[in-house]
């Protein structure tokens, strides 16, 4: 699955040729760097506490990363819809190619979930790429029917409903409101119509209502990318980007004092504190490489923005195959366990940094592989 063409900038003049938004390929790469490396630690018992999820309730640097990946990617899909239909690109090609990528990352998902035995009685239905194909297609959809306005009120119904269902609609045997793992109305759902193929027995932080909201993230990024496309000036853009992802976090605060931010449930109080610091991050990036013209630094963080799923997967079955690998016969230990141990927890102490610096390796030789592609 490749990325190059999926997104280009909107000139302020629809009469000049559009180029891609290099400060969003940049923050794509920042954001699948940080997957890369939240996911592949020399050991998961000796994390710094920043690569740390939350335990439940709560929020962390680690827990922003996917939200963050749903923002960019609905950035990205009215400014890919624009460039496309310069090049005469109908509304029927543009829904096949919606419905093919959907099905792809599903797919995609569900092979990196089975790799490499494919139990079919325990094979993990929903996962990361999952949701991202799910989401791509609705938000890609909602785009090409719904003008800003439509958005604007879908996203909020999304955030509103599924508070209102979180917390209105009890699980049997249990509260309204029971926002916990075994209690809440999505983790039931998710029981009763996946048992046995959960990333937990009692849940799963990709499951079917956390979905709901996680839709809302995508969105946020889609209203940014219009307005990125909308004409406006830099400044202008720099400036509702800023100003909007200020709203958000402070929104998301605020709500959480009755409705906890919580990323395995998606709660909408999440979706706003990371929305907003998704759309400061793009204002970032945006004032750094498109105003003040400081590409340079970027060019490293570019080559996994453009070939995003490409490195997720790389990553995801590289990693797979250096735990299951085991050189020195199967009771030794594994390469991953024998890499971490002898190249990086022989001299790097605590143990907290040889596991950073074992994830740190890891997404530089991934991003190695990912430069051919560049």
């Amino acid at each position: 699955m490749h990325d190059r063409a999926d997104q280009s900038d909107a000139s302020p003049s629809n009469s000049t040729p559009r180029r891609r938004l290099t400060s969003l390929d940049a923050f794509r790469g920042l954001t699948v760097a940080g997957m890369i490396l939240v996911n592949t630690p020399g050991s998961w018992d000796a994390l710094l506490p920043p690569l740390r999820h939350a335990e439940w309730d709560g929020w962390t640097p680690t827990d922003q990363v996917f939200p963050a990946f749903l923002f960019i990617m609905g950035v990205a899909i009215p400014l890919a819809f624009a460039s496309r239909r310069e090049r005469g690109a109908s509304v029927l090609s543009l829904l096949f190619k919606i419905v093919w990528r959907t099905l792809a990352l599903v797919v995609l998902g569900l092979v990196l979930n089975g790799f490499p035995n494919y139990d079919l009685e325990t094979l993990r239905y929903p996962g990361v790429l999952q949701r991202i194909g799910i989401c791509y297609g609705l938000a890609a959809l909602a785009t090409l029917g719904l003008g800003r306005r439509g958005l604007v009120w879908l996203t909020a119904l999304l955030l509103l409903g599924s508070w209102a269902i979180m917390m209105l609609v009890p699980a049997p045997s249990f509260v309204a409101g029971d926002l916990s793992k075994v209690g809440s109305i999505a983790s039931y759902v998710d029981r009763v119509l996946m048992h046995g193929h959960l990333y937990k027995p009692e849940y799963d932080p990709e499951g079917v209502l956390s979905t709901i909201p996680a839709l809302a993230s995508t969105l946020l990024g889609v209203l940014a990318g219009l307005w990125i496309q909308s004409g406006r000036g830099p400044s202008e853009v720099l400036a509702g980007l800023m100003f909007s992802g200020f709203c958000c976090v402070l929104g998301g605060w605020i709500w959480s004092g009755f409705y906890p931010i919580n990323k395995a449930l998606w709660t909408s109080s999440f979706v706003l504190w990371t929305g907003g610091w998704s759309l400061q991050g793009l204002g970032l990036f945006y004032y750094l490489i498109e105003m003040k013209g400081w590409v340079r630094w970027s060019r490293p963080l570019v080559v996994f923005g453009i070939n995003a799923i490409a490195a997720y997967v790389v990553a995801g079955l590289l990693s797979r195959c250096l735990g299951l690998w085991h050189p020195l016969g199967p009771d030794g230990p594994s390469c991953k366990e024998w890499i971490h141990q002898r190249v990086f927890l022989s001299w790097l102490q605590p143990p907290e940094i040889a596991s950073f610096g074992f994830a740190l390796s890891f997404v530089f030789v991934c991003w190695l592989l990912m430069s051919l592609l560049a």
